[in-house]
């Protein structure tokens, strides 16, 4: 996955590889709710799954309230700090989603690729 949306598009890229520009990110939404990680995502919609978005922290800075983000059955984009989003679901579900890929390593003079 990759923080930055900058990317050079390669003509002719394969789905899921690195020349592609999206990838799949799927993760499991569970009934305790499954913290999202850091990043940008469009996630499909997904029967009995919900994305929730912390709304109040208390003074230990423990979350302790959720406000609906993306109902049941409805895709949405979700740009997660890794902290604040979580997947939830009736059952362990697999939510599917969509990121930008992390790209191709490139050699040159200041790296060591």
């Amino acid at each position: 996955m990759s923080l930055a949306l900058n990317k050079i598009i390669l003509a002719g890229a394969t789905t899921n590889t690195p020349g592609a520009y999206v990838t799949f990110a799927n993760m499991t939404a569970t009934t305790v709710g499954n913290t999202i990680p850091a990043g940008l995502y469009t996630v499909l919609p997904t029967a009995n799954v919900t994305i929730n978005v912390a709304t109040a922290i208390n003074a230990a800075g423990n979350i302790t309230g959720y406000s609906l983000f993306l109902a049941n059955n409805t895709g949405g984009l979700v740009f997660s700090d890794g902290v604040n989003f979580s997947a939830n679901a009736t059952s362990n579900t697999t939510v599917v989603m969509l990121t930008v890929t992390g790209g191709q390593p490139v050699s040159g003079t200041y790296n060591n690729v």
